[in-house]
């Protein structure tokens, strides 16, 4: 229990995806000015993480491995991604319409976002068990959905705040990011997994 713990803590603080491996940045960046929008991103996005890295897992034991086809690896990834996406597309345009609207573009664009599918291959070349997997992806998922919040909520301050006319708009977002990276960064080395 103590081995999925720290797995968890080192997954969400030490090694989270956005501010320490520097993916799913485009999502990052665009959805989060509101809480709102930031909120539903991260549910989608940890929805397609977890669909997929369960899928891309059982694919990979059970089909790629045994038939030898793992050079069409990133192509069964590919397309198993956009069926999780298609899917929770269809999910949210009938259960929440102002969810949907409210992340627009950027909701098919999960399709490419780079760490939906770094997470499923980090998990495979970490060569996880499959509930290892699970975890992965829940950690991963809630990684992103808390960095989401946090600098959702500092852009917000960030609006409100009486910021210099040079360094308004993209210039204080990227140094805002860059110094929340720097403090993330710092948890480096805490835990030894």
């Amino acid at each position: 229990m103590k081995h999925y713990i720290l797995f968890f803590i080192s997954n969400i603080l030490i090694e989270n995806f956005i501010l320490v491996k520097f993916l799913g940045l485009c999502p990052f960046l665009g959805t989060s000015n509101k809480i709102e929008t930031a909120f539903g991103m991260s549910f989608a996005t940890a929805f397609v993480v977890l669909v997929s890295s369960v899928l891309l897992w059982w694919v990979n034991a059970f089909i790629l491995l045994p038939l030898d086809l793992v050079y069409l690896r990133i192509i069964a990834y590919m397309l198993i991604i956009s069926f999780s996406v298609q899917f929770l597309e269809i999910i949210l345009r009938n259960t929440s319409p102002i969810l949907y609207r409210l992340l627009g573009i950027f909701l098919p664009l999960i399709t490419t976002n780079c760490a939906v599918l770094a997470i499923p291959l980090f998990s495979l070349y970490s060569n996880h068990t499959f509930l290892d997997t699970i975890f992965y992806g829940i950690s991963a998922s809630f990684g992103f959905t808390f960095v989401m919040i946090v600098f959702s909520c500092i852009r917000e301050r960030i609006v409100l705040s009486d910021v210099p006319l040079p360094f308004k708009g993209a210039p204080i977002v990227l140094i805002t990011v860059s110094l929340i990276s720097i403090t993330f960064m710092g948890f480096k080395g805490l835990i030894k997994f």
